[in-house]
């Protein structure tokens, strides 16, 4: 696989699975362009990212908003002349029992896991058109859309990343003689900012292999998926045995 020169636009660049995955990319040779809501974490993960600066570009903003979408691409095309590779990172995740939630919640929610992905993939798609090729990598989820777990209600992470999945299939056969792949990464919960370091004890054990996932094993799924040219509607489970079955 040769990732030298690629450009990769990354949602949630700023800290974990997009962060990590951005670090890891920049590391093999590629650009990368990140996007997150606070600028002051995008500039930090920046200098973490690239030093130098000459590999990594970011803007900040809320991805559900088509103007920030748009600037994230343009942003991509000016300094790195094109878009090779879309990973769809940006994501929250809110479990709570179902009558709980708010519509605070469902607005929230369903903005940034859906309308972000709607928004950014569409012009995203519009650019790997007109060069003939293309990769859409969508980070979705295991547990939560396919073995629920009644440890953890989480319907509104059923439906936004669920639907993630099932985009992803309806994508790859619309453009798989377009030249452009379209793929997901399931993960398992995985280590990140969004999980405090007290619940990982109880979510390890969620998980039949008795360990939450790292940023790397999702990281390293993502760079499969980016050198296999001949899969296009996957969706790779990286989710400690979750998908098989309940534990």
């Amino acid at each position: 696989m040769n990732i030298q020169d690629k450009v990769v636009v990354i949602t949630g660049g700023s800290s974990g699975i997009g962060k990590a995955a951005a670090i890891e990319l920049v590391k093999q040779g590629a650009n990368v362009v990140i996007n997150g809501r606070r600028e002051q974490a995008l500039v930090d993960a920046a200098n973490e990212i690239d030093s130098t600066g000459a590999h990594v570009a970011y803007v900040a903003g809320d991805i559900s908003d088509p103007q920030v979408a748009e600037r994230l691409i343009g942003e991509a095309l000016s300094r790195f002349g094109r878009i090779d590779t879309l990973v769809n990172n940006a994501g929250i995740f809110i479990a709570k029992p179902f009558t709980d939630y708010t519509e605070a919640d469902f607005e929230s929610v369903l903005s940034i896991n859906m309308a972000g992905f709607f928004q950014v993939t569409q012009r995203a798609v519009s650019e790997m058109l007109k060069a003939g090729s293309g990769h859409i990598v969508n980070i979705t989820a295991s547990g939560t859309t396919e073995q629920p777990l009644k440890a953890v209600p989480s319907v509104l992470a059923a439906l936004t990343k669920g639907g993630l999945n099932a985009a992803t299939k309806s994508l790859a056969i619309e453009y798989a003689d377009k030249g452009i792949r379209v793929n997901a990464v399931a993960p398992g919960i995985t280590k990140t900012p969004m999980h405090s370091v007290e619940t990982h004890d109880f979510l390890a054990k969620l998980h039949p292999m008795s360990r939450m996932g790292e940023a790397q094993d999702i990281v390293d799924a993502i760079v499969y998926l980016e050198s296999a040219q001949f899969v296009t509607g996957e969706i790779l489970h990286v989710d400690g045995g979750q998908n098989a079955g309940q534990w």
